[in-house]
């Protein structure tokens, strides 16, 4: 019988991760939110602003291939713990910074580092934690429910940090210092249903990039970590929300907080969906159907100018990415050995970085080449043409009919 999302909460060690993982999410997204305003605030720099994003985004890139076999070799659920611990250190310096005057640029471009290379070690590590924690029978199930953190860390940890922030810089340092050392108890709580068996090869080149290796030699996992890489390239048009909102719907700010927050309710809702209701058959055949749905949504969001028309496009954008999304994680998890998975997230972790910011750059220069509508409905269609040109090129991934087909 199958655990419903219930009663995945019920077993601690579940809920001791998924808790942490909402705690933690939730923090740095609104601590994102407070180094960005203090940024801009102290400095007036577009340019500064810019280099906050780069120094959380260059850790992923330049430690990929240091996090995976750190994962694979050493305690998973230290490394969060130790990472989450660093994390709400990094935000108790920043409110002494805050309150004693001394904050400045370099400091906060120092803290949007140190947080960027905790977050490079947490996230692919923490992933790779959870096929430790239930049975590959309710994996997937665990990873819709845990798919849920993302989306509403999304939706909450901006509209916290926002709130927080109009009150003070330091609300929100004293906030997040609370959520991550909760987070950081609630994981060093964690017991796993099942140890690792560590590899105690000495550390070569060979077993760096081993994970690299082994996505290359297995197909499904090889076709499903680029097909988010090129999918979410083209399809991606949140870079091009300000613009949708202030000239095409006319909206204004408040038009752009619902057209941003609209994905991740979609994707929430869905995901919560998946939880109780897991998929099952036919599994390659819903992954491309669900980045078919994406990219049509994405056309129809592309052409409206009716606010509740583009509300609904989102909403069905966001909902079909998260199950091309559960399909994808499950399939890493469920296809990968325990002992390979700290290297093979941290590649999976590296593509997904990349393709969303790529695809960022990707709307921004389409957008200024051939105009903002016509740019986000060749990116629909590219995501549709990709879905189809993956069918071919990977048929494996296209005939899998269950998760834990081999």
């Amino acid at each position: 019988m199958l655990q419903t999302g219930d009663s995945l909460l019920r077993l601690s060690a579940f809920r001791n991760y998924w808790l942490s993982r909402i705690l933690a999410s939730t923090s740095f997204q609104m601590l994102s939110v407070a180094i960005g305003w203090q940024m801009y605030d102290l400095t007036h720099d577009a340019f500064s602003l810019g280099l906050v994003g780069l120094a959380q985004f260059l850790p992923m890139v330049l430690l990929t291939f240091v996090v995976g076999p750190i994962a694979d070799r050493f305690d998973r659920r230290k490394i969060v713990y130790i990472c989450q611990l660093i994390e709400g250190i990094v935000a108790g310096l920043l409110l002494y910074g805050s309150l004693g005057g001394w904050l400045g640029r370099e400091q906060i471009l120092l803290a949007a580092a140190i947080l960027g290379t905790c977050r490079a070690f947490e996230g692919p590590t923490s992933s790779a934690l959870l096929p430790q924690l239930v049975s590959k029978r309710i994996l997937p199930q665990a990873i819709s429910l845990s798919t849920t953190v993302g989306q509403t860390s999304q939706i909450l940890g901006p509209m916290i940090g926002g709130l927080l922030f109009s009150l003070g810089a330091s609300y929100v340092y004293s906030t997040s210092i609370i959520a991550l050392f909760l987070g950081a108890i609630l994981t060093y709580f964690i017991r796993t249903e099942h140890e690792v068996v560590r590899n105690a090869e000495p550390v070569t080149l060979r077993s760096v990039f081993l994970g690299l290796e082994f996505i290359y030699r297995h197909p499904v996992i090889l076709g499903t970590i680029s097909l988010d890489l090129f999918a979410v390239l083209l399809g991606g048009a949140t870079a091009l929300l300000p613009i949708y909102a202030q000239d095409i719907l006319h909206t204004g700010p408040w038009g752009l907080g619902l057209l941003r927050t609209a994905p991740a309710v979609g994707a929430l809702l869905v995901s919560l969906v998946l939880a109780y209701y897991p998929l099952k058959n036919r599994i390659g055949l819903k992954l491309f159907g669900a980045l078919v749905i994406f990219g049509l949504a994405t056309m129809l969001f592309a052409i409206s100018t009716n606010l509740i028309v583009s509300l609904f496009a989102l909403l069905l954008i966001g909902g079909s990415d998260v199950i091309s999304v559960v399909i994808r994680s499950s399939l890493v998890q469920l296809q990968t050995p325990d002992e390979m998975l700290g290297r093979v997230n941290a590649v999976n972790s590296l593509f997904i970085g990349t393709s969303n910011q790529l695809g960022e750059f990707e709307s921004g220069t389409a957008a200024g080449l051939f105009g903002t509508v016509p740019a986000v409905f060749i990116g629909g269609i590219g995501t549709i043409i990709v879905a189809g040109l993956w069918m071919y090129l990977f048929p494996s991934l296209r005939k899998m009919r269950s998760l834990s087909e081999s």
